[in-house]
């Protein structure tokens, strides 16, 4: 029986600077994550979390938000 996992998807808008950052640190944790950028001018972007990652990933965040505004945002919001 084959058994799929699918991402979890987590939207965040933090600074327009700060979204290549993001990307390079999220891309330094081989796999946890993928970041694709929604909308550049308004800083929003979304995280594909890799099943079982989520823990990891936000232990990330929450180092990076002393450090740069990264805030959650609903996708309802968009």
């Amino acid at each position: 029986m084959l058994c799929l996992l699918e991402t979890t998807k987590r939207y965040y808008r933090l600074d327009r600077n700060a979204i290549s950052f993001l990307k390079f640190i999220v891309e330094a944790y081989d796999g946890i994550a993928t970041l694709t950028t929604i909308d550049p001018v308004s800083g929003l972007v979304v995280l594909r979390v890799a099943p079982g990652c989520e823990p990891d990933v936000d232990t990330v965040l929450l180092h990076l938000k002393q450090k740069i505004n990264i805030e959650s945002v609903q996708a309802i919001n968009l």
